[in-house]
């Protein structure tokens, strides 16, 4: 896993710029803590930070196909593809040779064989970017999920791309600009696919090959949920259920460093925490490491709230017995999360204001450097809510037949994101309200439809796609920046491609056949878990309940309110400040005002630490 940086003129000789490169690509040092290096044509120059984690001696980047001595093609990658082994294998018998382990050559070899068409050869989570030296054209693609984050910006002549938007914005020429449109995916949880914060920085779409030529760029979709009729009964399709979630465990579980799994106790951890142990015991393997989070004095503390009822730590602890994993269980202090340099140093990794989930970024900082003591390869369970139906507006007829999305309803969005405490003027320009919706629709007018399906299916599988494309991917950028600002791998087996087109055509009749959430998934993985944790109701992240922390927010809030040079204080709504800091402590639920503090907070230190012009 790694960063990747790159630029594309051309009308310019970059052999005169690598200085410029190199500052590009060192934004990133985080990400590939191990190894860096530039490689410098006349019209491309590619850049590149190592996390090693497959064939470490022999992966390193930017990496060179040659021929007879001449220059092929030159490939800056990030990411892990699980078949690499197979394709190396194909590759062989079509005549390739290879002189190192890593799955990197693979990509590169896979290109000179099948051009752009590798995309659709590859499993995994990647992004990457190709300079065919011959063609003198760039290539810029991601994984079909969007996993792995990349990001361009057109300028003229050519492109600048980068990992993260910080390596884009390392060069003098990029704006550091942000218009309606990105003011409103900060006070918004929407992530509009091909849209960054930014004025006129672009993302890769998920499952998209970006090609730039002299004469332009032009995008291909190589990748897109599809509807098909499913024909499988309900025995037929937990078993393939099963099967492809053993495959996708045992492929991620390749790694010459060391793995571990995260573990929360709830259904989707556990799972591939179980089946991960199983592989390992198979193989004649030692035990999983596995990894849970909590807070310090939680359990006294601990309050329910609309999206967790029980604690975590009992299900973690059986689980880990259960199935005999080498547990850690890493206690964070509640203070920490509030200390300015931890949230800095967030802020640092996700170029973003932390305008949602307020303290799940640090704990998620903290939580991943302290896993990354010990191993550098982590099991994640992200999607399977998404994938699988786990949230429960899923179940609910109101919520899932609104017009905006499920989680951005007025009973549940305030656990996301609370805009209240801004200027109602600022909201009624950016028509908050109309963006919402108007997202949504388009979102919906994507969702693939099988022809002659009942009124009710249709409208929960457009449910699931729009989760599966944009909710999906606000948890997936959050867990990228968090564990590769720690230098560790995250791999999401839920996330493969073949498990998702599988579950996204499951009629929701037979996804929810036992009237619970993720059916299907407790079906397929009952005979692994204990039967505390196979009935256990869906339960998120940890989040501190510790008072000290919201204390911690309002102190934070009055210093900058004090303060007339704080950008945001224009943003905002004196008077609902004032009466939220009047409150009693705790007045409300602890998500309510803390996600009105939070997202008022880190848009304020956004604007001011990286300078951000706002142009309304």
């Amino acid at each position: 896993m790694c960063g990747i940086a790159g630029w594309v003129d051309f009308g310019r000789d970059l052999r005169q710029e690598r200085h410029r490169l190199t500052l590009m690509t060192e934004t990133m040092s985080c990400r590939g803590p191990d190894a860096g290096g530039v490689w410098v044509d006349r019209h491309a120059a590619l850049g590149h930070r190592r996390l090693a984690v497959i064939d470490i001696e022999g992966g390193t980047q930017p990496m060179l196909a040659e021929e007879a001595g001449e220059a092929l093609a030159c490939l800056t990658y990030s990411g892990e593809v699980y078949n690499f082994a197979e394709l190396r294998q194909e590759l062989r018998a079509r005549g390739h040779s290879f002189r190192t382990r890593s799955d990197t050559e693979v990509v590169l070899r896979a290109y000179l064989e099948w051009g752009e068409g590798l995309a659709e050869k590859l499993n995994g989570m990647f992004a990457f970017a190709i300079w065919d030296v011959r063609k003198q054209e760039l290539l810029l693609v991601r994984d079909r999920m969007g996993i792995k984050p990349l990001y361009y910006y057109p300028v003229p002549g050519g492109v600048l791309f980068g990992s993260e938007p910080k390596a884009v914005l390392a060069h003098p020429d990029v704006p550091r600009r942000v218009d309606a449109d990105g003011l409103r995916e900060v006070l918004a949880l929407v992530k509009t696919p091909g849209q960054a914060v930014f004025a006129g920085l672009k993302e890769v779409r998920p499952g998209t090959v970006v090609r730039v030529r002299g004469e332009g760029l032009t995008e291909r979709r190589y990748w897109q949920l599809t509807a098909r009729e499913h024909t499988d009964d309900l025995g037929t399709t937990i078993r393939t259920v099963r099967s492809l979630l053993e495959d996708t465990v045992e492929r991620q579980l390749v790694s010459d460093v060391p793995l571990c799994t995260l573990l929360s106790g709830g259904l989707d951890s556990s799972t591939i925490t179980a089946l991960a142990a199983k592989h390992q015991l198979a193989q004649g393997g030692g035990p999983v490491r596995s990894f849970s989070v909590d807070f310090h004095g939680n359990a006294e503390k601990f309050g329910d709230d609309p999206m967790r009822g029980l604690a975590d730590a009992p299900f973690v602890r059986e689980l880990a017995a259960h199935v005999g994993t080498e547990h850690s269980e890493i206690l964070l202090e509640s203070t920490t999360l509030a200390d300015p340099e931890v949230r800095a140093t967030v802020q640092r990794a996700t170029d973003l204001p932390l305008a949602y989930w307020g303290d799940l970024y640090p704990s998620l900082y903290r939580l991943f450097g302290a896993v990354r003591e010990q191993s550098t390869v982590a099991l994640s369970g992200e999607a399977a809510d998404e994938l699988f139906g786990g949230y429960p507006w899923f179940r609910d007829p109101e919520t899932a037949g609104a017009d905006v999305f499920p989680w951005l309803t007025p009973r549940i969005r305030n656990y996301f994101v609370d805009d209240s405490l801004f200027a109602p003027e600022l909201l009624t320009k950016l028509d908050m309200g109309g963006f919402v919706r108007d997202s949504y629709a388009q979102a919906l007018a994507e969702a693939p439809v099988l022809a002659g399906e009942p009124a009710e299916e249709r409208r929960m599988r457009g449910l699931g796609y729009v989760h599966l494309t944009r909710f999906v991917q606000a948890l997936l950028d959050r867990k990228d920046r968090m564990s590769m600002a720690t230098g560790l791998e995250v791999r999401v087996p839920f996330c493969d491609h073949r498990l998702v087109e599988y579950v996204f055509n499951v009629p929701w009749e037979m996804k929810s056949f036992d009237g619970r959430e993720k059916s299907l998934l407790r079906a397929a993985a009952g005979d692994l878990l204990p039967e505390s944790v196979r009935q256990r109701v869906k339960a998120p992240y940890p989040s501190t309940h510790d008072p000290a922390y919201e204390q911690s927010l309002r102190d934070e809030l009055r210093t900058v309110m004090a303060d007339s040079a704080s950008p945001v204080s224009e943003l905002l709504d004196p008077k609902q400040v004032a009466d939220l800091l009047g409150r009693p402590l705790g007045h409300k639920s602890l998500q309510s005002d803390r996600m009105g503090m939070e997202l008022a907070l880190g848009l304020n230190s956004w604007l001011t630490s990286y300078d951000v012009t706002v142009d309304l």
